[in-house]
């Protein structure tokens, strides 16, 4: 079993197989959102418990306190705990602290984003391996609202953390605000002066918020190889945007004249050239506005100014020429592809055709 005190408390931090806990001697005031004994509660353990490797869905969702007990058993509490889910694993942890004065907050997350998603849009899930746990100790004495008002805030650092590595939701490409079964339990040790605010701008706020970003894109990146550097490929991947998909849809186009094979491998290609890359990573952040409708009033009509967009990219090799040979405008609506990259894709293959 490993062990570590938590920094500035008399908490201690546990590690035992597939169990992650945060145990005290003295009970912990608790706002959680845990499967076991979520809510407010007075606990001395919170437990974050890893899946094993073969454990089905339909096990842990028919009986999910058989695996609750059996985690308990391993870190020898027995009752006065919560407990949380993840199918992330528990070795890929992230723990920061930070202190203001004789505030210090302690952060502990796992995390999972394989299955990201963006709050309020369609979910159709059939797994739930993406989890994001995070455990928020405070050694201070907020008052109740200030302890929610802190899992609001943990809350939205996450998301924050989560938009710093450009996590796109599963389900639709969009920015994911979190995944589908997320859980997190802000806990403290009520001790010293009462802090009444909790939000983003208060003392409190601001380490929970500086904590939580920090881990979640740790934990993040350790799970997932979630890297802020991969491929131009694997951002338009996550946009719902592979190159098959691509490839398909320019292969519609006669003057390429290339079959969806051959498109792939050109495309492969062209995604290696840093200044292709650069355009392609351009028009996509144009799209998610697009899509958005955050259309500034500047652009005109989007077909018009995704086309002189894409004019850039051949406007130094060939500025002379730069409109000549494109597809015909009926031939371009027929490519279902998002209208900023679909027009620096096709100016792109025709720079690059012989």
């Amino acid at each position: 079993m490993n062990q570590l005190d938590l920094a500035g408390t008399p908490v201690k931090l546990v590690t035992e197989d597939n169990v992650l806990a945060v145990i005290s001697d003295a009970p912990l005031n608790t706002v959680s959102s845990a499967i076991y004994n979520g809510g407010c509660r007075r606990v001395t353990a919170i437990l974050n418990i890893q899946v094993p490797e073969g454990y089905s869905d339909r096990q842990l969702h028919a009986d999910p306190m058989h695996l609750v007990r059996e985690a308990s058993k391993k870190i020898g509490v027995h009752d006065s705990f919560l407990a949380m889910i993840t199918a992330a694993k528990i070795t890929n942890l992230s723990h920061i602290a930070k202190a203001d004065g004789d505030i210090v907050v302690n952060v502990v997350a796992t995390a999972g984003a394989s299955h990201g998603e963006s709050a309020g849009e369609t979910i159709d899930a059939e797994q739930t391996d993406g989890t994001i746990n995070i455990i928020v100790l405070i050694k201070g004495n907020p008052t109740d609202s200030c302890l929610v008002a802190s899992f609001v805030t943990a809350t939205e650092a996450k998301t924050a953390a989560l938009n710093d590595l450009d996590v796109r939701s599963r389900y639709s490409g969009d920015a994911a605000t979190g995944t589908i079964t997320d859980s997190l339990s802000v806990a403290t040790t009520n001790t010293g002066p009462a802090i009444e605010l909790g939000g983003p701008a208060s003392k409190l706020g601001q380490l929970v918020a500086t904590c939580v970003r920090q881990a979640v894109k740790e934990a993040v990146e350790k799970q997932d190889g979630t890297l802020p550097s991969r491929s131009i490929a694997a951002r338009l991947k996550a946009r719902h945007l592979p190159l098959e998909k691509m490839a398909s849809e320019l292969s519609k186009i006669k003057s390429l004249n290339m079959d969806e094979k051959a498109m792939v491998n050109k495309l492969m290609l062209v995604l290696r050239e840093p200044l292709y890359a650069s355009f392609l990573m351009a028009a996509v952040k144009l799209d998610d506005d697009v899509k958005r409708g955050l259309v500034p009033v500047e652009f005109g009509n989007i077909v018009n100014v995704s086309r002189r967009f894409s004019n850039l990219i051949s406007a130094g090799k060939y500025p002379e020429a730069k409109n000549q040979d494109q597809p015909a405008r009926t031939e371009l609506d027929k490519i279902d592809l998002p209208p900023f990259l679909k027009q620096a894709l096709v100016q792109i293959l025709l720079n690059e055709s012989p």
